[in-house]
């Protein structure tokens, strides 16, 4: 079975203000964001490809990146779409050319997840495999609320109740099926995979040991964060040497 990743890279960032560039092209240390994710997936054995679904205007500069860097699994490079969902459907069309009619995993990540383990990926492959597909998430930790149309509130049971992230992988044949069914419906507003594959109605199975570093970067703090982490990281390899 081929494992293929689906790496968006199509976003604008507009919650992002001080930032010159898309945040997928941001640097932390000195590398941008998206090099960074690739350079996960491209070094796990177990991912056959990538296609990567990027915001179009950046394909060259990714392209001269990649080079850059000797990433050698991204098999191809789609426009991305005017929404995320968009975007992955584009890619999951790249990807079923990929398999060529051969069955496979597909799992879908965001570019500005820079700080994905390849422990975190093989574990989720192995769920995937085992169950039919895979959620990573992280414990809550916080009371979550569930807000009402009206402004009132519910409170899940804190101990059952995790925050969805990535990567989230399905087979590729069940994603691309229910990706069909919400266009057909003109549904382009889903969120993520997950509450896609939700809301047709497919099961999921979740994997809780992501770590906390794991984060999505969408803000200007979430990047000065993650320059320092990958500073703290960077002095710890240092250190081990």
């Amino acid at each position: 079975m081929k494992i293929i990743a689906l790496i968006l890279a199509g976003g604008r960032g507009s919650r992002m203000m001080s930032c010159k560039v898309p945040k997928q092209f941001a640097e932390i240390g000195g590398k941008p964001v998206v090099v960074h994710t690739l350079e996960v997936f491209d070094r796990v054995p177990r991912v056959d490809a990538m296609i990567v679904a990027c915001l179009d205007g950046w394909q060259s500069f990714l392209k001269e990146q990649m080079a850059r860097y000797h990433i050698n699994k991204v098999a191809q490079i789609v426009t991305g779409g005017s929404t995320g969902q968009d975007s992955i459907y584009r890619a999951l069309r790249a990807a079923r050319d990929y398999a060529d009619g051969e069955e496979a995993l597909v799992m879908v990540h965001d570019a500005v997840r820079p700080f994905v383990s390849a422990h975190s990926i093989d574990a989720n492959i192995d769920t995937a495999l085992r169950c039919g597909s895979c959620i990573n998430c992280v414990q809550a930790v916080e009371t979550p609320l569930l807000i009402r149309e009206d402004g009132t509130v519910s409170l899940p049971d804190r101990s059952h109740a995790a925050v969805a992230r990535a990567p989230q992988t399905f087979g590729l044949g069940d994603l691309l099926y229910a990706h069909e069914r919400a266009r057909a419906d003109g549904r382009h507003d889903f969120t993520d995979s997950c509450s896609l594959m939700a809301h047709y109605g497919y099961g999921m199975t979740t994997l809780t040991d992501d770590g906390e570093e794991n984060m999505k970067i969408t803000t200007d703090y979430d990047l000065l964060l993650a320059e320092a982490m990958m500073g703290i990281r960077e002095e710890r390899e240092r250190q081990n040497r």
